[in-house]
């Protein structure tokens, strides 16, 4: 059984991180000197400074001033609490990349926190104010929480670009798989089509040279070693260069089913609603379908009969494919590669397929590609 790593979401630590800030700073403030006046004022501003840490993964800039801002007013009313609501600012905003704002900001903070002392207590000696400003934040605190924020940016970096790595080699890897493939297809496919077409059509050439009858069956071989070399070349093609599309679509399904006519079907093909412009991937698989619905018609059913319907509807395509041969509910065939591909495909366009025997006889195939969306 895999192990499963518990993650809590981004925004519940986001909260815990805020009020665990807003506690400690209202904490250390009501244990502390407090203020002779203001002293709610105060205490709101300890508190909103750690509660708008939750903002610190959107907002990184924002939170950094508002944070500075609330540390020196708190600050400036004698409430001596160190500003760690700021030093979790500066930590978000370096690991959201915006170091020069956070270097300013930082520097902002150094030379104004002890002004903002002596501008509220005149009296106050400036060696005073200098140490009390130092207490509440030192320059170390601020190089360290730059560092950690500076780090993990580099390391969420690097983990990116690792990714992007890989990402670039499986790509690499998948071409040269299919170049490699291409090269296989070509060399045991090619010369075994081409030596069956070339037969056929010596022989088709010889029988009317001779003034003989040429059998239907001859003619279908010559028609499709033709199909079947422009399909092969086709798919090197694709293979090659997988930006390619094939050409194949609807427009063929009339050669599809003229070619099982050829090879003694009783085929017919039924077009109902007003064709229109299909995307490619619905247009190409749903020839598909048909060519390996007829496919399976004349190798396995048995069938005389076969009839093929394309219907446009209102954001989707309908194929049908229905033939009379040996397929009984009681009996249905075994599923072939050729059936899982088109259910591959049709899946992949969201849409549905039903192949399965009719009940009186034979078998059907009806699949229904959405058009209204992406593929």
């Amino acid at each position: 059984m895999a192990n499963r790593r518990f993650r809590v979401p981004a925004g519940v630590t986001d909260w815990a991180i805020a009020v665990g800030v807003a506690v400690t700073l209202l904490i250390a403030g009501l244990s502390g000197e407090h203020p002779t006046q203001d002293a709610g004022l105060a205490y709101v501003l300890l508190v909103g400074s750690g509660l708008v840490l939750v903002l610190r993964r959107r907002r990184p800039v924002a939170v950094l001033a508002v944070t500075g801002l609330c540390a020196l007013a708190y600050q400036a009313l004698r409430v001596d609490v160190p500003v760690v609501a700021f030093l979790f600012a500066v930590y978000a905003a370096v690991r959201a990349g915006h170091r020069l704002v956070t270097v300013v900001a930082a520097v902002l903070m150094l030379v104004t926190m002890p002004i903002a002392v002596l501008v509220t207590a005149p009296g106050m000696p400036v060696s005073a104010a200098l140490a009390h400003s130092r207490g509440a934040l030192e320059i170390a605190w601020i190089v360290a929480a730059f560092a950690a924020g500076e780090a993990l940016r580099q390391a969420e970096f690097r983990a990116d670009e690792a990714e992007r790595t890989r990402e670039q080699a499986a790509l690499r890897r998948a071409n040269q798989e299919r170049l490699h493939i291409a090269r296989e297809l070509h060399d045991s496919l090619t010369h075994q089509i081409s030596v069956i077409t070339v037969q056929a059509t010596v022989a088709v050439h010889l029988a009317r040279k001779r003034g003989e009858p040429v059998p239907d069956a001859l003619v279908a071989i010559e028609q499709a070693g033709r199909e079947a070399a422009r399909e092969l070349r086709a798919t090197l093609e694709a293979l090659r260069d997988d930006g390619k599309v094939s050409a194949h679509g609807l427009d063929q399904v009339p050669e599809l089913v003229e070619r099982a006519r050829t090879g003694g079907l009783a085929a017919t093909l039924t077009v109902e609603g007003q064709p229109h412009t299909l995307p490619v991937a619905v247009d190409r698989t749903a020839y598909r379908i048909v060519q390996e619905s007829l496919t399976n018609v004349a190798r396995h059913a048995g069938a005389a009969t076969a009839s093929v319907r394309i219907g446009y509807r209102p954001g989707a395509l309908a194929i049908q494919v229905d033939d009379d041969g040996r397929a009984l509910p009681s009996a249905p065939p075994t599923p072939g590669v050729g059936l899982l591909g088109m259910r591959e495909r049709v899946s992949a366009l969201g849409g549905r397929l039903r192949a399965e025997p009719r009940d009186e006889g034979g078998f059907t195939v009806e699949a229904e590609l959405p058009v209204d969306q992406p593929a």
